[in-house]
């Protein structure tokens, strides 16, 4: 059955115009990192090393938010076909349903991320590393779809929702360039943790507020509570 799922779910997204280009971004940010960044390197004053955390970073919050806006398009396409009340009355169930779409959506932006990231090749972090950030950061995924869903009510407004919702990616960004407990002010930003768990590992926790465990464990504590609010919410406009 969840092979079926699965193979459905992609089915549909190939079918869509706006799925198909979401899906393209993997690749197109894999080959930034690859060929765009190092020419860049040779041919301006710009040193690749000395941003890492930055752009690891980048790769690492924005592969989540790409496929959070794809499962957020996904269920807004359900929503106008009405797809949900056939699936409110079968043995599966809406809630059962939807909870095996964010956890798909959760894994394929952790292979996204690590995709990214080590095409990229940046160089910097171990595998195990990357894995570990990619895992951290893909919490976003969910909680993307669920927000574009919980105020939006078609495609018109869930791209407009989705382009106020990637602005905070900025504001993780701007944090890597604060080590002190300045930081925190940053700390409601979903991508926030994750970000800064990268910039511990490619500086060392010497030069950091706190140190990666911290950020880590902090970042799977704030990332799992913003989506099972962001569930509640979403559950109590749309299942209820």
């Amino acid at each position: 059955m969840i092979k079926t799922f699965i193979l459905s779910e992609l089915k549909k997204w190939s079918r869509e115009p706006l799925t198909r280009f979401i899906l393209f971004y993997p690749i197109l940010f894999g080959l930034i990192g690859r060929f765009l960044l190092p020419y860049i390197e040779e041919n301006t004053g710009f040193v690749v090393e000395l941003y890492a955390d930055i752009i690891i970073a980048i790769f690492a919050l924005i592969m989540p938010m790409i496929f959070g806006a794809l499962i957020g398009f996904s269920i807004l396409d359900d929503r106008d076909d009405n797809v949900l009340m056939t699936i409110k009355v079968t043995p599966l169930g809406l809630e059962r349903f939807f909870a095996f779409r964010l956890v798909m959506i959760f894994f394929f932006a952790i292979l996204a991320s690590i995709f990214v990231i080590l095409f990229a090749d940046i160089g910097v972090l171990s595998l195990n590393e990357v894995i570990a950030i990619s895992i951290v950061s893909a919490l976003s995924a969910p909680l993307t779809g669920l927000f574009i869903n919980s105020f939006a009510s078609n495609k018109i407004e869930g791209f407009a929702i989705m382009k106020g919702f990637g602005i905070l990616i900025f504001v993780p960004l701007a944090s890597l360039f604060v080590f002190d407990f300045k930081e925190l002010f940053f700390a409601f930003a979903p991508g926030f943790f994750p970000s800064k768990a990268v910039s511990a590992l490619v500086r060392g926790d010497q030069f950091m507020y706190l140190s990666f465990n911290s950020y880590y464990i902090l970042g799977w504590i704030y990332g799992i509570g913003m989506n099972i609010v962001a569930y509640k919410y979403f559950s109590k406009k749309l299942l209820s």
